[in-house]
């Protein structure tokens, strides 16, 4: 630690400055992130008549409380419900705008957004129609953003569902329009039973084709999971990878050992895209300030912040960052590590990433410390 670091007081930001801090988003489900009005608008159009409830607010709040019921039967049926209104163009478009929209307005300046295109193909699309609905409500949402004054970037990723057998399909639908919005590749789904080996022949594909692909891993299942999304695989990325603190032994008098598995993350910086409040509500972890990004951050890992589900979790980038500042008394410089830690790992080219980290995240970062600066100067005169 320099002089200058001891000398100068961590900068805790307010939360007016979380919400216009620059952000980077790399693990949001599209189907997760809906508005209430708009599920209960997209139901009243399409004839779904099997929502619990018909006003917004409230809908909203059924949507929290299932994911906070510990059921699964119960969080996934929120899922149901979403994709059920997400069947036709129309409304992957309008869902799509929407949430580029949302992101906007709480400071993501780069999100990756993720959604299944399986999924969507009840009313008649076709895999390829999914895409460019998906992608041109992206790009819809980029431009009624930069209306409203926020600039930002979305990509998406393509996920498939790892107990279905779609996924070299999904692969190669990834890989065709990746000059045309979408960045990579997912597999999600339940972990226990359906390993992310089984997909092989997907993952096989995307390294032969130089492409980009995360798998959701260490969520629910454990260190197997890591390991075989890793070491089988070859994941970029980690979607949670939050079971990695389960090869980290930190003794009475806290000295820290790292198994080799964990070393190896943390040595090959492998991003862990965590997502804590929505870890809280699977049970991955028990609270904010037991959940494992302390340790994590402390060690250096790799670490990224994300939403997971905003609908479900009733989040945002700026919601999840408030925990943890309030947790951990994390500072302003805390949350611009986690962004640069984030854009490092995105899945565009290099040269993109360098020029969102240097031209709009640490600018933008420099801006409220002088924010926090002049006010801490004002009030010691006081």
């Amino acid at each position: 630690m320099t002089e200058s670091q001891t000398l100068q007081p961590a900068m805790t930001p307010t939360t007016d400055q979380i919400r216009r801090a620059p952000k980077v988003l790399l693990h949001d489900h599209l189907d997760g992130g809906l508005r209430p009005a708009t599920v209960l608008e997209l139901a009243r159009e399409q004839g779904y008549d099997r929502l619990p409830e018909s006003d917004a607010a409230r809908l909203g709040e059924w949507f929290r409380a299932a994911a906070d019921s510990g059921s699964l039967e119960r969080y996934l049926e929120t899922f149901a419900h979403t994709c059920a209104v997400m069947q036709t163009r129309d409304a992957l478009f309008r869902v799509a705008s929407e949430c580029v929209q949302d992101l906007a307005a709480d400071g993501v300046v780069y999100a990756e957004v993720r959604y299944a295109p399986e999924q969507h193909l009840e009313a008649g699309l076709t895999l390829e129609q999914v895409v460019e609905a998906v992608n041109d409500g992206f790009r819809e949402g980029e431009r009624l953003a930069v209306a409203a004054g926020h600039r930002i970037r979305v990509g998406a990723l393509l996920t498939a569902m790892r107990h279905a057998a779609r996924a070299l399909e999904i692969a190669e639908l990834a890989n065709r329009h990746r000059d045309h919005g979408v960045v990579g590749f997912d597999i999600a789904g339940a972990e226990a039973g359906f390993p992310p080996t089984r997909h092989l022949d997907a993952f096989e594909f995307l390294k032969r084709e130089n492409n980009h692909f995360t798998i959701h891993a260490g969520e629910a299942f454990g260190l197997p999971s890591i390991w075989q999304a890793l070491q089988w695989c070859g994941a970029d990325r980690l979607g949670h990878g939050v079971r990695i603190i389960d090869d980290i032994t930190v003794a009475d008098d806290g000295t820290v050992t790292l198994g080799r598995l964990a070393a190896y993350v943390r040595d090959k910086r492998v991003p862990l895209e965590m997502c804590p409040t929505s870890n809280l509500q699977t049970g991955a972890a028990s609270s904010y300030a037991e959940h494992p990004i302390g340790l994590l951050r402390r060690l250096r890992f790799r670490v990224t912040v994300n939403t997971d589900n905003r609908l479900m979790s009733g989040t945002s980038m700026s919601r999840e960052f408030e925990e943890l500042v309030q947790v951990f008394r994390y500072s302003l410089e805390d949350m611009q590590w986690f962004t640069v830690n984030a854009m490092k790992s995105a899945f565009i080219p290099f040269d993109e990433r360098l020029a969102m980290i240097n031209d709009v995240i640490k600018p933008g970062y420099a801006a409220l410390r002088s924010e926090w600066l002049f006010s801490s100067e004002l009030r010691s005169r006081g």
